[in-house]
């Protein structure tokens, strides 16, 4: 079987690339609700075209009200759900080898936004349906691929399926690395504010805003500082030691705008990027601003989220253990008016976390200046490594990869996360570091193939 199958995918290598390029070609960003369209026409764009791929491809799917589009292999009891989504982060800055929805392959590699999150994969793994179909495969089970489209703002689409219909024995997502994701972290990620009267006091910051989504790393942010030169603030910049940060600085009627530009990166691993809200607050709070209300404000900010630390150690809630790693914390959304101002930070949990050394330690430090907090963990995913159906994957994994298999924890958070027993596999080879959610997101198109091999595996595995 293992040879049949290498000899299938022997030449689909154009016809993936040409695939998942017609999917990267649709910005499905999330966009405002419209009839049948509950996200938006970009991912209500993505499903239409993900579902006529699978119909071209001999396999039909269905469009449930817009929210996800399924496709099965055949008729019987379903057994294995393959789960991912078609929208996407927005493109954001920095891109050297295309624009973000104009894929480009480069020596092996594409690039685009999606390539990796989630759209090559989701089309790697509909080969793999294909293929099992057209090598003529007999099966006892149906696998059904359920087509998410708002897994990056709120997983509202699964949420509505589950409601609906039930899991199945077995679930993967193949949204993030190989060999197996056993473990997805918690997600700690309260709002904080503060409210203050209006004070004309100068010079103070007047207005502060971050980043565009609470998971992700803020490649820009923007202030407005009332009562300061450019000459005061420049002399201050090099003093920080901010690197892979720069300040733009533009005279306004109101006063001096400040953009900080810095590199996104996932929420889940913010040392990979450069975060520019924890920059400028660290900028703003070193001027020579008045004793007000938003200058206290920043400086506070600034001891709790110091620019690169990544782990909450400032803020007094990092932590470890050995299954699941350290805990991470990412300063991702401040709005920061005359009046106020609210935040929020993304930290991805660790098992050994819980109320008591994670929310009610924010809770305290946060309280003691006067700021409120709102927000509850969310407890992480773990399933057993010895279990049959994590040794089924494992054992196919190394079949097609020549890599021996093993259990890993990640941060992200993925559609398996509230899913009894489904775990993340794949679509990611170890070693090949994708930037997602950052700019030039890229995959390996042989990496993809491997994948859609194992996910072949897979199939006839569990549903023969």
């Amino acid at each position: 079987m293992q040879q049949r199958i290498n000899d299938y995918f022997a030449d689909k290598e154009a016809q993936l690339v040409e695939a998942i390029s017609r999917m990267v070609r649709i910005d499905s960003t999330l966009g405002e609700a419209q009839p049948g369209k509950p996200f938006g026409p970009g991912p209500a764009a993505a499903l239409e075209e993900m579902l006529t791929l699978s119909a071209e491809w001999g396999l039909p799917g269905e469009n449930l009200e817009g929210y996800v589009g399924t496709v099965d292999l055949n008729d019987q009891e379903t057994d294995l759900h393959i789960l991912g989504h078609l929208d996407v982060v927005d493109a954001g800055v920095g891109w050297t080898m295309t624009t973000a929805f104009e894929p480009k392959l480069v020596d092996g590699i594409l690039y685009g936004r999606g390539v990796a999150d989630d759209k090559g994969p989701m089309v790697a793994a509909l080969l793999a349906m294909k293929a099992v179909k057209e090598l003529g495969i007999p099966l006892k089970k149906n696998v059904r691929m359920i087509l998410g489209t708002d897994e990056e703002t709120g997983f509202r689409d699964i949420d509505w399926y589950f409601d609906r219909h039930p899991h199945a024995p077995y679930t993967i997502s193949p949204d993030a690395d190989f060999p197996i994701i056993n473990i997805e972290k918690g997600h700690y990620q309260p709002t904080f504010s503060a409210s203050w009267e209006q004070t004309n006091a100068l010079p103070r910051v007047t207005s502060l805003t971050g980043g565009p989504r609470l998971n992700m790393v803020p490649p820009n942010a923007n202030a407005l500082v009332a009562g300061l030169t450019a000459e005061v603030i420049q002399a201050v910049i090099p003093t920080l030691g901010l690197e892979n940060i720069t300040f733009t600085l533009t005279q306004k009627e109101e006063g001096l705008h400040i953009l900080a530009t810095g590199q996104s990166a996932h929420g889940s691993t913010p040392e990979e990027g450069h975060n520019a809200q924890t920059a400028l607050v660290t900028l703003l709070a070193a001027l020579p601003l008045a004793d007000c209300p938003s200058t206290q404000a920043i400086r506070t900010l600034r001891d709790l989220f110091p620019h690169g630390d990544f782990t909450g150690k400032a803020l007094g809630v990092a932590q470890s253990d050995d299954l699941s790693g350290h805990l991470s914390l990412a300063f991702t959304l401040i709005t920061l008016t005359e009046t106020g101002f609210e935040g929020r930070f993304d930290s991805r949990t660790p098992l050994c976390a819980n109320d008591e050394n994670t929310r009610l330690v924010t809770e305290k430090v946060m309280g003691k200046f006067g700021w409120t907090v709102k927000g509850e963990i969310d407890p992480p995913h773990h399933v057993p490594a010895d279990s049959p159906f994590i040794q089924t994957l494992g054992k196919c994994y190394e079949m097609y990869s020549g890599r021996k298999s093993e259990c890993l924890a990640i941060g992200g958070g993925t559609y398996v996360h509230h899913i009894p027993g489904g775990v993340a596999f794949g679509a990611v080879m170890p070693g090949f570091a994708c930037n997602f959610h950052g700019p030039d997101e890229k995959v390996n198109v042989a990496d993809l193939l491997t994948a859609a091999k194992i996910y072949t595996q897979v199939i006839i595995e569990l549903c023969s």
